[in-house]
């Protein structure tokens, strides 16, 4: 549940990430587009056909060459914020849902702060889609949503980026947090849709799940099939299970590589301002 407390936090949250975080989500910023903003970017040399008002001519007293003045086209970026709420993030306390609604909403209220648009999803079997608006009212919107939602039912990652895809324009910023518990192939796949966007992916673990805390005789329950395991946990299948779970880490941080994504992975029992220093820094 987010609170009102969590969101006075927020406040105070901002205000200090202002200090020692270089943020990307603050105001108007420049597009990797070039064209007639008011920024100078870069030079390039003069080429036949460019715009000779272009011509920057101290550098050409300088260097006795001809250079242009390139200049950053301004843009509003527009944030998203796409949550899992299968039922797999149903699981721990907080839930990782919880933890995972609480970071989305920090993103979401870091663009509000910097007068930014910014959209919302959350996605299982189906996808419910916000679309990108200002203000605290759309912040609110979003508490309400979070607040209401029961994780449930299954998801295809790569299906339902495939379906999100379309709702993103412009060069974006993305935050799509989950457990991640998907085929590493099924990552790629949605990553490669998104095309060349500013992507952060952030897995949500329950601690049990980092590091089997259960020993001897027990019985598991897959929460999005329902399926029952009756197994007994030894020393040796505690051992195979991490090197399984570091492996499927690893092997999202080189899908993350391959498509220029980055990706973190942080547990419900850390303090949520750190899991944003984490992140951000």
């Amino acid at each position: 549940m987010i609170t009102t407390e969590y969101l006075s936090g927020l406040d105070k949250f901002n205000l200090i990430m202002r200090k020692r975080v270089t943020s990307k989500y603050a105001g108007s910023r420049p597009s990797v587009m070039t064209g007639k903003g008011a920024t100078i970017k870069d030079f390039r040399i003069y080429s036949t056909g460019d715009d000779f008002r272009l011509i920057d001519w101290k550098v050409f007293a300088r260097t006795d060459n001809l250079y242009v003045k390139r200049h950053e086209e301004e843009r509003n970026l527009v944030l998203h914020v796409i949550i899992d709420s299968s039922a797999s993030m149903n699981f721990g306390k907080p839930t990782k849902f919880e933890y995972a609604s609480m970071l989305g909403i920090g993103f979401a209220y870091i663009a509000m702060k910097g007068n930014e648009k910014f959209q919302y999803a959350t996605f299982s079997n189906t996808m419910d889609i916000f679309q990108p608006k200002r203000g605290m009212g759309h912040l609110a919107n979003m508490v309400d949503h979070l607040n209401k939602v029961k994780p449930s039912g299954t998801s295809d990652f790569a299906e339902a980026i495939g379906s999100y895809k379309k709702f993103v324009g412009s060069k974006s910023i993305m935050i799509i947090i989950s457990d991640f518990l998907f085929d590493p192939e099924n990552i790629k796949q949605g990553l490669f849709q998104l095309g060349n966007n500013d992507i952060k992916l952030i897995q949500v673990l329950d601690p049990s799940e980092k590091k089997l805390n259960v020993e001897g005789d027990v019985k598991l329950k897959d929460l999005e099939t329902n399926i029952q395991l009756k197994t007994y946990v030894s020393s040796k299948l505690k051992s195979e299970y991490q090197r399984k779970l570091e492996q499927h880490i690893s092997q999202i941080e080189e899908a993350g590589t391959s498509t220029k994504t980055s990706f973190h992975s942080v547990t419900t029992d850390t303090l949520i301002f750190e899991a944003f220093y984490q992140i951000l820094k």
